[in-house]
């Protein structure tokens, strides 16, 4: 077999590989904070199972998952990526998650295709607030998890306090079915299992099994005894459970089964430690995946309607059933070109196959044949004769599928109810470098859109600025790095506009005078008007009170039309205005010099005088914005609200120790909160925002945004 290609793209060619059956199929996703070793443990997995040679660092940029250029700069996962391989005849597919809360739209489409989670915690900083979400929204599904401690090797790793953490986080059903063992004080060197009392030791890679010495057996007894008594609980066999507590001993072949069925349920969390760089606890892993995570067949399929909404026959992890499979990621590479990680749900999907594309984003369908299909091991790609139910492959060729699609049989379509994603919530106004750049940027900016969900591009109608709004400034890097390196098109970011709006303080009145002779026809207009402000909401009124022709009446609707014009443009700071009503109460014409264009400039310059003389207020928008946190965090978001000149109009219990705080503030101290919410609530923060309404701006930043100073955020 040989491989060619780019860096990002290669593909092996050679004898295709046939699809294994949806019984011999694990779809795993790896979750857990910046830093903890998903990356670096999934190398171990893949070396474990001989789909690598070695281990891959992620320091030295040669890991399988972390294979984008900008992951490699960075030293950490960005993307979502998926590497297959195979252990004890079964096909275990691995998505690695980005830990930084800026990708959750990665980890969500990650959690849609797998059927269990591994979720990673380091024994030296525990829990964070963005895994318990992820673990609650988990268990809301019934997702099967098991728990991983790395970093038990390190000198501040504790085992013992990293387990308590995980059991106060993650409540009830969390156990340990290894505990580590050393030699001396210094760092593990293998694992002792809870159940079979054997010890695995790891020197200079060469594994080891040998029974546990009786000391130790001594010091883990009262461990061993809860994890049993819970497996048991688990099997909901009552007679067990009586023969344990009277003192009889329960076998391995009873336990383990258990074991499995409890894990597989969703209901038994294992909890195993591990030094991936050594090897230690991979093997053990391994086992945990291949004999205690379900296999397709036996985890719930997402809603499936027909493309107008209506419902459908339930669809199952049947290979000879139609066709659905779901677009999880797009990605442009300059070899292979679109490619399309899919998740089968159901029927087969082969090289030519003629599919239906259905989306949300926007409501789109369309039928497209199909290219090639792979098994991906992060950017190389292994050709299948076909991907089947339950597995979770790469295509190529797809060029209307964006992510999230579904894709069905044409004879049968079929659309897939989206995963949720959060908004997202920090705007970033961009503008091209060059023009040449600039006629790219509209395309570009749509493709990115297409392969990530969590950014959303907009021009402002208001602003006229290109806004993208992003999760946060490590997701903005990545979208920039992106679009300039796989689009070539370089692009500044510029502060953020917010629409305001301005408006009359008091009633005044204008004169506006337009005369110019320079020689044959002139231009002469002149006008006066009378300009009040009208309540917020009314819009605009121009009424007609010129009494014997002094304007006439051809030209009323110049001067209107001038009026309008020069409120669009804005009269102080280039802001629409809004909510006045003009009165044309006189004025003067000339029967050769008058014209259309001359009677709209004497209206834009009457305004103009009117707002000098009457005073212009700044009119702000407003948002609804509903934060939710943590308990722990309400005071100290409470707090930045009302700095922000948020009103605060309610707070509500949402249960698992979470509030909801509902509030009205202004846009512009929403450009950056973001970023601000992550920091007061350590992670554990999330807020939407809808425009409710422009009101006064406090004049002391109406005066700034007059001296053309910006105000932000």
């Amino acid at each position: 077999m040989t491989t060619h290609g780019t860096a990002r793209g290669r593909v092996r060619t050679g004898t295709e590989t046939a699809a294994p059956p949806p019984d011999t199929i694990r779809n795993v996703v790896v979750v857990g904070h910046s830093a903890v070793g998903k990356t670096t443990l999934l190398e171990a997995l893949l070396a474990g199972t001989g789909a690598v040679n070695r281990a891959g660092r992620v320091e030295d940029g040669t890991t399988v998952c972390d294979h984008e250029p900008i992951e490699r700069r960075l030293g950490r996962s960005v993307a979502l990526a998926v590497a297959s391989t195979v252990h004890d005849g079964t096909t275990i597919n691995l998505l690695d998650t980005p830990g930084h809360p800026d990708f959750v739209g990665e980890v969500r489409a990650g959690l849609r295709a797998a059927d269990a989670a591994l979720f990673v915690i380091s024994a030296v900083d525990g829990v964070d607030s963005t895994t318990r979400m992820l673990w609650q929204e988990c268990a809301a599904v019934g997702m099967p998890r098991a728990v991983v401690a790395t970093h038990v090797d390190q000198q501040r790793g504790d085992f013992d306090e990293s387990l308590a953490t995980c059991r106060r986080a993650f409540g009830e059903g969390v156990q340990p079915v290894y505990l580590p063992v050393a030699d001396g004080e210094g760092p593990p060197t293998g694992l002792l299992s809870l159940l079979s009392q054997q010890v695995s030791t790891v020197t200079n890679g060469q594994r080891v099994t040998r029974p546990a010495e009786p000391e130790q057996i001594a010091e883990v007894e009262a461990i061993r005894a809860e994890l049993i008594e819970g497996i048991i609980q688990e099997s909901e066999d009552d007679s067990l459970l009586e023969r344990w507590l009277a003192g009889e001993d329960v076998g391995l072949d009873t336990l383990i089964p258990d074991l499995e069925r409890a894990v597989a349920r969703g209901s038994f969390y294992p909890v195993l430690p591990t030094v991936a760089p050594a090897g230690i606890g991979i093997p053990e892993l391994l086992e945990i995946i291949v004999r205690g995570f379900p296999s397709p067949l036996e985890h719930p399929l997402p809603t499936v309607t027909t493309p107008d909404g209506d419902p459908r026959a339930t669809i199952g992890c049947d290979v000879d059933g139609p066709l659905v499979a779901e677009v999880l990621k797009t990605t442009t590479d300059p070899y292979v070109g679109q490619l399309s990680i899919l998740r089968i749900f159901s029927g087969r999907l082969a090289p030519d196959d003629v599919v239906h594309i259905c989306g949300h984003r926007p409501v789109h369908e369309a039928d497209e044949r199909a290219g090639a299909v792979s098994r991906p091991l992060g950017a190389t790609l292994v050709p299948v004769a076909a991907g089947t139910a339950g597995d979770i492959v790469a295509v190529a060729r797809l060029a209307r599928a964006v992510t999230g699609d579904t894709l069905s049989d044409p004879a049968a379509p079929a659309l897939m109810q989206p995963w949720l994603i959060p908004d997202p919530m920090l705007p970033t106004a961009v503008v091209a470098r060059t023009s040449a750049a600039e006629d790219k940027l509209s395309q570009a900016m749509a493709r990115l859109n297409a392969e990530d969900p969590a950014v959303r591009v907009h021009l402002d109608p208001d602003t006229h600025q290109l806004v993208v709004w992003s999760m946060g400034d490590s997701h903005l890097d990545v979208v920039l790095d992106r679009l300039s390196t796989r689009h070539g098109v370089d692009v500044d970011a510029e502060p953020v506009r917010v629409a305001l709006r301005e408006t009359l303080r008091s009633k005044a009145t204008g004169h506006g005078r337009h005369v110019k002779q320079s020689g044959g026809h002139g231009q002469y207009a002149v006008c006066d008007v009378e300009v009040e402000p009208l309540p917020q909401g009314s819009g605009f009124e121009f009424v007609d009170r010129v009494v014997g022709g002094a304007v006439p009446r051809q030209f009323i609707g110049s001067v209107e039309k001038g009026v309008r014009a020069q409120m669009e443009r804005g009269v102080v700071a280039g802001y629409p205005m809004v909510d006045i009503r003009v009165t044309l109460v006189g004025g003067k014409a000339h029967s050769v010099d008058s014209s259309d264009a001359a009677f709209q400039v004497s209206g834009a310059l009457a305004l103009k005088a009117a707002a000098a003389t009457g005073g212009v207020a700044m009119l702000e928008p407003v948002d609804a914005v509903e934060i939710v946190v943590d308990d722990e965090f309400v005071g100290a978001v409470l707090g930045d609200l009302s700095a922000r000149r948020g009103r605060v109009t309610g707070t509500t219990s949402v249960g698992d120790a979470r509030t909801e705080i509902a509030a009205e503030v202004p846009a512009i101290e929403l450009i950056s909160y973001a970023q601000t919410l992550r920091g007061l609530a350590h992670g554990s923060g999330l807020f939407s925002r809808e425009y409710l309404r422009h009101a006064p701006m406090p004049q002391y930043q109406a005066d700034q945004v007059l001296k053309g100073e910006s105000a932000s955020g």
